[in-house]
This record gives C-alpha cells, structure tokens and sequence, in this order.
C-alpha cells in the first residue's frame, strides 16, 4: 500500500489543504486547490446539498475503506463479498466550509447506483448491484454540525436496477429510466404506476450493452428527450408513449461503458426552446476488447429536440476524451473535465488521463467554441465526479480503476479531492441577496459590484444533479428574464426578476441561484421553488 494513501493519520489526512497552482502550455491559467488530501473513501457518486455541504458515496462491497464509521457501529452484511462485519464508510457528507468529513452508514450496495433531489430537497437513490439492486434510500440533508444519516426504505423499486437514470418530474415523482437488461421506465413513488416499456433501451442493448445510464432531460414541452447509446427519442411520461424517434448520432457509442457525456443546454426566458450535447464516448467494440485502448471520440453532437426537422450538428473536441464529466457552469458555458483519451469505463480498461478541463462556450460561432484550461496533476478516470459548488468552483473526486481499493500499479484508487477554479473566477464577483420566489411571480434581487457594469446583470439558477459514471442527473440551468439593474448606492445594484413559470421549466426542488456581472458569477444563494 503506498504511504501517501495509507492508514497513517487519516483524520488528520482528510483536513489537510494543499494549494497547487497548474499551467500546462495549451491551457489557461486556472487554479486547482487540493481540498482534502484523504477522504477515507473514494468517491464514484456525488451531489451537493442545499446546505452546501456534498454527499459522497462509494459502493460497499469492497471490503474496508479508510474511514472509520464511530465507534461500535459496523454494517454485518452477510452478502458482503470481501468483509461481512465491516466498520469502516462507504459514504460520508464533506463540508467545504473547513474541508470536514463525516462517515456516514449504508448498509445495501450502492455500486452504479442512480439518484436525485425531490422537491423537498430530498436525496432519493435508487438501485445498485446485489442486495441493493431493488433498494430505494434517502438522505434528508442537514448542517455541518448535524447528524443526517441514509435511511434505507422497505418500498422496493419495482425492477431491479443497476445502471440506471433518474429524472425529477413536475409532478413531484422521479422518472426511473433503464438499467442492465431492465429496458423500461417506472416512477419513484409509484403512486399506482407501474413498469413501461421502452423500445429504444432494447434497441440499443448492443453486446457491449452501450445504453446504460441513459441521458435523460426534461424539456420545456414537459415530455422526456431520452438518450441511450447512439439513438434517442421523446417521450411523454405522463402517457407512456414515445412522440418521435430522432436520427442516429454520427461516431462512436456515447453511453456506459463508452462513457460520453449529455447536458440539456441552459434555457433561456421565456423557456420556449431548448438543445442536447452529448461530447465524446469510445470507440465500438472498445469496452469488449480493452487491451487495445482504441482512441476514444473527439467529437459532440448538437440537436434541437424541438425542431421541425431535428439534426445532429457535430463539433470536433481539442482531445480525444472517454469519462468525461461535463458541467453547466453559473455563466452559461459548459465545462467538460476528468476522463481518458483511450480505452473504456472498465476496471483497468483506460489510458492516457486527460489532465486538462476545455470549457465549451455555447453561444460562440461553430468552430471557436472550446477553449483549453489548465490542468491538474491528478488522473481522474473510472468512477469520478465534478460538482458545481455554490462558490462556482468544481469539486472533482473519485477515480478508482480496480475492483477493490489498490494503491499499487498506474492507476492506484484515488482518495483525494480537488477544487477546480475556472477562469470565470478571475473578475472581480459581485455579491447577491434574494429572498423567497414562487413560480411566475416578480421578485428582487439585490446585488452588489464594485466595478463599472459593461452591460445587465445576469440571474442564474442551477440545480444540483446527482453526479455519477460521467453523467449529471437532473442537470439544468436556467437564464431568468431580468430587467436593467438600477442604481441602489454606491455599488449597490436592484435587479427586478422573473421566477420560472412551473415545474416543467424547473422542477420542484432547491436551486442556487447566481449573479453574474462582467462574466463573474457571485457565490449563490439557496432558493427553493
């Protein structure tokens, strides 16, 4: 076991912060700051809470991790493959505010497992491997200084399922979408609903099974843009029933274990339109042949769900990138970070790290869209994740190429976390106070901004996905209509807003919202629609 990531101290490891400073000669400057040197467990799933501290979370039939649960408490799980009496977390709750980690308790296997906030701001989780494969757990977040814990319902989900996407829906429930050989659709709670089920997850089950954790988005039509391998269709969850089927996207398999990534782009008021990029994958027949560590895809597909006559418009990407995790930014931009140029997802099945974040600017002309940022040092392959925090960095964690935790070979299990600060930290940022909002109501922002204004100041909300196997669930970002700022005392500024119009725009939940001046977002704040 190498000492670096060994036993020794690990209290001690998991508070240490070391600021690195990184450039690369095609890269912007950035800063990566590493925020816990030892986290105890290695993180292959992860969200922020709407107290702005984040849940980690491994799989737990790996044996022991580096995190001690308190004292007298162990999970005795005899369907445990590698410790059926095991005291040590598979999860814990990370407080950026003095870089604190707290063990948490799960007891049923969490490995590929999927999840989302509800709208109380709710962690509903679902699925996993073995015992955990029908399991549905929630965690009700609290404070730094509180004791939240996993609670593991005795409400099964109707399919077993590992693999899976979730998607919050306007009504309040989850859409739980596919899974390995699980090609249907049902709804977290049920409310008397049952499975559905849909071609298009039997129709891309190559022999790779290249449709798992399928991309899902909810559009502003209220219907379900569903993404699994290559194809994709819109469906209405409220029927049942596919709308329309969409052309094929050119190039290589996009979802698990090829490893793409999607995002639904950020939606303008007055939420009328809306576009999906899905950015690189693996090459076909990469994930069965994985000695060959076949160059991944260098390219993203665009498209319209709503058009007319949708078609995919394709952009080639500055790397080749397999595992990437791909991350709407509080300005409006997308930020696609971690990941391999080779290979597949897998155990050992990557090569050659990306080290360095590009940030893709939407609105820029067709070819003059990606741009290079400085890298880290750290590899960040299989089972990783990226996290927009409330202050706009990215928490990047995770990375674990090996079925149980290695500390030897290439790729040892990673048990670090870092903190990347895009160049829109740069500026001088703005400060923001908002109270309560309600759907379609006016509301009042005030902001504050020490420098000249070039130009209105922007209102931001993101949501706060649930963030696994180079996917975001739940993903969104949302420009609020906004009026000209108006002068409030010396850098002080009111901007009169409109909240989104229903839960089709925005899901009922907790969002931060961010004020952006001059292209510098300031910290958000925490409202709840």
């Amino acid at each position: 076991m190498g000492q670096s990531r060994g036993v020794l101290g690990v209290q001690a490891a998991v508070l240490a912060a070391v600021l690195l400073w990184c450039g690369v000669s095609s890269g912007v400057s950035a800063q990566w700051q590493t925020v816990v040197k030892n986290a105890g467990i290695s993180t292959m799933h992860a969200a922020v809470t709407h107290y702005g501290n984040v849940i980690l979370l491994d799989r737990t039939n790996i044996g022991d991790s580096q995190l001690p649960l308190p004292a007298g408490v162990c999970r005795k799980n005899p369907a445990d493959r590698a410790d059926t009496n095991d005291c040590t977390a598979h999860s814990a709750i990370y407080s950026p505010n003095g870089n604190k980690i707290r063990p948490l308790f799960i007891f049923t296997d969490t490995w590929c497992s999927s999840g989302q906030f509800d709208g109380s701001g709710k962690m509903v989780q679902t699925g996993g491997d073995a015992d955990g494969l029908s399991k549905i757990r929630n965690f009700s977040p609290c404070g730094d200084n509180g004791g939240c814990d996993w609670d593991e319902t005795n409400t099964p989900l109707q399919a077993g399922r590992w693999y899976a996407s979730n998607q919050q829906l306007p009504d309040g429930t989850q859409a739980v979408v596919g899974g390995r050989n699980a090609f249907t659709i049902e709804y977290v709670p049920a409310n008397g609903r049952g499975q559905y089920q849909l071609q298009l997850l039997k129709d891309t089950n190559d022999a790779q099974n290249d449709n798992l954790y399928p991309y899902v988005h909810l559009l502003p039509n209220n219907n379900l843009f569903i993404f699994a391998n290559r194809d994709s269709c819109q469906y209405n969850w409220q029927t049942n029933t596919v709308v329309r089927n969409y052309p094929t996207i050119p190039g290589e398999p996009r979802n698990y274990p090829s490893a793409g990534s999607s995002v639904m782009l950020p939606l303008y008021s007055p939420f009328n339109g809306a576009e999906v990029l899905v950015c690189g994958g693996a090459a076909a027949g990469s994930f069965s042949n994985p000695g060959a560590m076949m160059p991944a895809s260098n390219t993203c597909g665009r498209i319209n769900p709503l058009a007319a006559n949708p078609g995919w418009a394709m952009e080639t990407m500055p790397q080749r990138r397999t595992m990437g995790d791909m991350i709407l930014t509080p300005d409006g931009n997308v930020i696609i970070i971690n990941g391999a140029s080779k290979g597949s997802q897998g155990w050992g099945y990557a090569s050659d790290p990306v080290y360095t974040p590009v940030l893709y600017y939407p609105g820029a002309a067709a070819g003059k869209r990606f741009q290079t940022l400085a890298g880290s040092g750290t590899p960040r392959l299989y089972h990783s994740t990226a996290n927009l925090l409330p202050d706009g960095r990215i928490l990047v964690a995770g990375s674990n190429t090996h079925q149980f935790y290695t500390f030897t070979g290439q790729f040892p299990t990673e048990l670090s976390i870092e903190a990347f600060s895009p160049p829109y930290l740069g500026g001088e940022r703005p400060g923001l106070t908002v109270g309560g909002i309600a759907y379609g109501k006016a509301f009042t922002a005030t902001v504050t901004y020490g420098g000249a204004l070039n130009g209105n100041i922007a209102l931001n909300m993101a949501s706060a996905p649930f963030v696994t196997h180079s996917y975001a669930m739940g993903q969104r970002l949302l420009a609020l209509a906004v009026g000209k700022p108006v002068a409030a005392g010396a850098g002080k500024y009111t901007v009169d807003a409109t909240a989104p119009p229903s839960g089709t725009i925005a899901p009922g939940g907790y969002y931060m919202i961010f004020a952006v001046a001059n292209g510098s977002p300031s910290y958000a704040s925490w409202v709840k629609l």
